[in-house]
């Protein structure tokens, strides 16, 4: 039989986690972001809990060709862009829309000559300098595409850096939104703001026309540890579960592990779990990070290692051999470990985690029911 560690994706979760998004921004055209494999789960895996979305949004033309080949007919969205001239003709055949954030990419789209009708996002930088055109030149590129026969459409489109908290000592959208307000206020067109932490945060103040649904959709809280998914009413999307493969009794000043970094200061009961940073956990999650053990709350101890990690079983009282183990997620008997408490052990955040798992953890899928939410 295979190892037991398995990953599974909770399609109706997705699901679930998309109408929170629709409740909360019930006028704004939603993009489920599926980049990174739609996050480590899998973009086939995800889709039919994303399928109720209005477009996809993701990185490259080969995951937007997988998108397509599910079926999807609605918009796809590059958040990154063109790489080459090449990628216009590929905009066209497989109706992409992308954005524009440099002169390269702005030249490449001056110089087309096909035929072809494109719905393009400009992306400004108002603040977190990483892509998009500064406020001051970014009119003058807009009036260069709207005057091109071959864009169909012009969006206007930003990205907050501290959405999920202050910035510089002040709320975390107010000078960036300032900035993108007064720089577009004369340009018609509909405008794409929001990323998971601003539709949950601040959806009453920013105006956004086309919004784009990333970790929240995953059941990872935006502004973990201000507020955790059960506040925004989200659920985990993917557990990562495995059992016991054996148990020691210590005795007191006894080691655990590589480099005998937990010492038991009495004795006690302790669980090998199949798990390890060949799986994709954290090998720099140290003593004390949450862990499930038959669904009750427990901790691991001493240095995980490549294939194995252990935990204390003190509060567990019916462990045995074969006893479930989730590393984070649901459980069977439906305690929910969240990702981001987790990641937080390792200083990381769920995003990490769930991109991580490593391609020998067997994936399970929970389809989604059949009822409507």
């Amino acid at each position: 039989m295979p190892r037991p560690i398995h990953a599974i994706i909770h399609q109706d979760a997705l699901r679930h986690n998309l109408s929170v998004v629709r409740k909360t921004c019930p006028n704004s055209q939603v993009f489920a972001v599926v980049k990174a494999n739609a996050y480590g789960h899998g973009i086939e895996r995800a889709y039919a809990g994303l399928s109720a979305a209005d477009g996809f949004a993701l990185l490259d033309i080969a995951e937007a060709i997988r998108v397509r080949a599910l079926g999807w007919t609605g918009p796809i969205l590059l958040l990154e862009g063109i790489f080459s001239p090449q990628d216009l003709y590929d905009c066209a055949n497989y109706q992409l829309s992308f954005s524009i954030h440099s002169q390269h990419q702005l030249d490449w789209v001056l110089q087309f000559n096909a035929p072809a009708q494109f719905d393009v996002y400009l992306k400004m930088n108002s603040g977190m300098n990483r892509l998009g055109f500064k406020p001051a030149e970014y009119p003058a590129i807009w009036k260069q595409l709207k005057a091109l026969d071959h864009v169909a459409s012009i969006t206007h489109m930003m990205h907050f850096s501290d959405a999920d908290a202050d910035r510089l000592g002040k709320n975390g959208i107010d000078e960036q939104l300032s900035c993108f307000n007064q720089t577009v206020a004369d340009l018609p067109g509909r405008r794409s703001l929001s990323n998971s932490a601003a539709i949950l945060r601040h959806h009453d103040q920013v105006q956004s026309d086309a919004i784009r649904a990333g970790i929240l959709l995953y059941g990872s809280s935006p502004d973990f540890p201000t507020h955790d998914l059960a506040h925004w009413d989200l659920k985990p999307s993917m557990s990562l579960v495995s059992e016991l493969i054996a148990i020691q009794d210590l005795q007191m000043d006894e080691t655990v592990g590589y480099g005998s970094n937990f010492t038991a200061t009495e004795p006690m009961r302790i669980g090998i779990v199949a798990c390890g940073y060949a799986d994709g956990y954290q090998r720099i999650s140290p003593t004390g990070t949450p862990v499930l053990v038959n669904g009750i709350r427990t901790q691991t101890i001493g240095r995980v290692s490549m294939d194995m990690l252990a935990v204390d079983l003190t509060p567990i009282s019916d462990a045995e051999i074969g006893s479930e183990v989730v590393l984070w997620g649901q459980s069977s008997s439906g305690t929910v470990l969240p990702i981001d408490e987790v990641a937080a052990s390792s200083g990381t955040v769920g995003y990490e985690l769930m991109c991580g798992v490593t391609q020998r953890v067997n994936v399970v899928i929970q389809a989604c029911s059949t009822t409507n939410l």
